[in-house]
């Protein structure tokens, strides 16, 4: 699997479809302190979370901006794709003037939802020869995409009990030897207790995130997927439009 040096990313300029995907990241964060909010027992701050939904509003609002400037060519899905993202930018802006707990939940789906949207972009800048021609080249196991798209979409806890390490995900799950392989190739990292716990009382667990690196990694295999059969990936020509799904059917 080749990786992006890191000296290279540097003076690396996000792709839209890299912006979304570190859009999805940022929701994930959003959440994940509203969260720790939530479960703490003196109970959230009730204006914790306004600045972060409001700069998350801006933020997707910016992305839209993003692939209007690209000026492709109006589809279905590319409108489709546009108005997930304003409904998101809504939800964001709409949940600072509620409580904690329903601000959680206005922005509960955000996360995959901006994935999902990276996903169709690439679709739509690929059917138009548009795909970034500065995208390294990458080979990704199916196993390896599906794990990078399950962290982007923020279900991927680390954990430890009992002096064992172990991991939290949706299916298919992400072992902890792939999140290992992943770290070590620097495509994925754990930022320690920042996740609810498990349970009740317990300690916060550790959300693993994509790196700058894995996201550009991660947006040029989506892309490499889209393109036809016969790429890296050796996958379909075009996602499914739920990245759990597509996610799922890569295995």
């Amino acid at each position: 699997m080749t990786t992006p040096p890191a000296d290279s990313m540097l003076f690396h300029l996000p792709t839209p479809v890299e912006q979304l995907l570190h859009l999805a990241g940022d929701y994930t964060r959003h959440n994940d302190a509203l969260d720790l909010d939530l479960r703490a027992g003196t109970g959230p701050e009730p204006q914790a979370h306004v600045a972060s939904a409001q700069q998350l509003a801006a933020a997707t609002r910016m992305a839209v901006r993003g692939i209007h400037s690209q000026r492709l060519y109006v589809s279905a899905e590319l409108t489709e794709t546009v108005v997930r993202l304003k409904q998101l930018a809504y939800l964001s802006a709409a949940s600072a003037d509620h409580g904690a707990q329903v601000a959680r939940e206005l922005t509960a789906l955000a996360p995959e939802a901006a994935v999902d949207c990276a996903m169709e972009l690439a679709v739509e800048l690929s059917r138009r020869g548009r795909a970034d021609p500065d995208a390294p080249e990458v080979r990704l196991f199916s196993f390896q995409r599906t794990a990078l798209t399950q962290i982007a979409c923020g279900h991927v806890i680390a954990s430890t009990s009992l002096g064992r390490e172990f991991t939290r995900s949706r299916e298919p799950k992400v072992s902890m030897s792939t999140l290992r392989s992943l770290e070590s190739k620097g495509l994925a990292e754990r930022a320690p207790n920042t996740a609810q716990p498990a349970y009740h009382g317990g300690p916060p667990q550790d959300r693993v995130r994509l790196t700058p690196a894995g996201i550009t990694t991660l947006a040029a295999a989506i892309t490499a997927y889209t393109t036809g059969p016969n790429t890296a990936l050796g996958a379909a020509p075009r996602p499914i439009p739920a990245a759990a799904q597509a996610a799922t059917r890569s295995r």
